[in-house]
């Protein structure tokens, strides 16, 4: 049985919500669904120079397609409009793939996840805004930088980055979310979670395939092979001079292939991305933007995601590491940022 929304606001929590609308009697669908083209050509009439309408944010596209840029930007009006339908017309029917790699959400069936929002997005806040910070890639494959605004999900706002693969008419297949449930709060992340039996154990990268370009890929695989490797010296070799290295949960911003060097060498061993165990679950973008999706087998954070911004030279501009802050506990959040410090 759904959930009214109002039951929400009663003490259900969303992962119940979501759940129950996943599994329950689907809501019917729209007759007619607005296409992601004209979504879009709607949004630019209506957004001005706003990418998101009340939003004075406009994305960093340096790393991304203008054609990417173009055709997601209505899929961002649509969840901040709560207008499900024509945020549900950017997704493919035919194969469907949405995970939320933190919480464990996940649905492989476009109308569960149609009905789910049906009976989510009533319970936003009136002023709830879903806009992007930063597009890595192109239409075939990207990474998403976006925000969840405060009440979307928890008190504050949720920094994410999507994983995200198009079919050829731009419909997107499969969609997997990262973020730091630090933000979220611990004690809402543990509530909010599936339970261990209810986790999906397939990402479904299979499904798509790899279609990042050959550049992305080659870069991607040799810097993963590096740190699974523990060699330092070798993923440096991938990085620019003057590169910036970020590490989101810790905090970290790093410039320098020097000083991200003396970095690496110093906390190697604390870094769930790095050393044995680790290794590559999907690969996303073109020669300029993308990154991967990782998993660690040895450690307490399971997954997170990579993504790569490359310069002309196809060597590593920026690198922001995400995964799963909760997992960590805050003598290690120290200890990562004390290795940062240069003697």
């Amino acid at each position: 049985m759904q959930h009214h929304p109002t039951e929400t606001r009663r003490g259900a929590t969303r992962r119940q919500l979501l759940r129950s609308a996943a599994i329950g009697t689907a809501v019917a669908a729209g007759t007619s669904l607005l296409p992601a083209t004209e979504a879009w050509a709607d949004a630019r009439s209506r957004g001005g120079s706003r990418y998101v309408d009340g939003v004075d944010v406009t994305p960093d596209t340096s790393h991304a397609t203008r054609a990417l840029a173009a055709h997601i930007r209505g899929y961002f009006q649509a969840k901040s409009d709560k207008n499900f339908d024509w945020q549900m017309s950017y997704f493919s029917r035919e194969q469907f793939t949405y995970i939320d790699a933190i919480l464990g959400w996940h649905w492989y069936r476009w109308q569960d996840m149609r009905t789910a929002l049906a009976g989510w997005y009533p319970t936003w806040p009136a002023d709830s805004r879903s806009y992007p910070t930063r597009l890595l890639g192109d239409t075939t494959s990207a990474i998403l930088v976006f925000t969840d605004t405060p009440g979307m999900f928890g008190p504050g706002q949720v920094r994410n980055f999507g994983a995200v693969n198009f079919d050829r008419h731009g419909r997107i297949d499969r969609w997997v979310d990262y973020w730091d449930a630090r933000q979220f709060g611990v004690a809402g992340w543990q509530k909010e979670q599936e339970p261990p039996a209810q986790w999906p154990t397939d990402f479904r990268e299979s499904t798509v395939g790899e279609s990042a370009s050959p550049l992305m890929r080659r870069v991607a695989t040799a810097l993963a092979t590096a740190l699974r490797a523990g060699d330092v010296p070798a993923a440096m070799r991938l990085f620019s001079t003057d590169a910036v290295y970020e590490d989101v949960p810790a905090h970290l911003q790093i410039t320098s292939r020097s000083s991200i060097q003396a970095f690496l060498t110093k906390a190697a061993a604390l870094l769930p991305y790095v050393g044995a165990g680790t290794g590559v679950r999907h690969i996303l973008g073109d020669d300029t933007g993308g990154g991967y999706e990782w998993t660690a087998a040895d450690g307490p954070v399971p997954r997170g995601i990579t993504a790569l911004e490359l310069d002309a030279w196809g060597r590593i501009e920026r690198l922001t590491a995400v995964w799963n802050g909760a997992y960590a506990d805050p003598a290690l959040l120290t200890t990562l940022a004390q290795r940062a410090v240069e003697q």
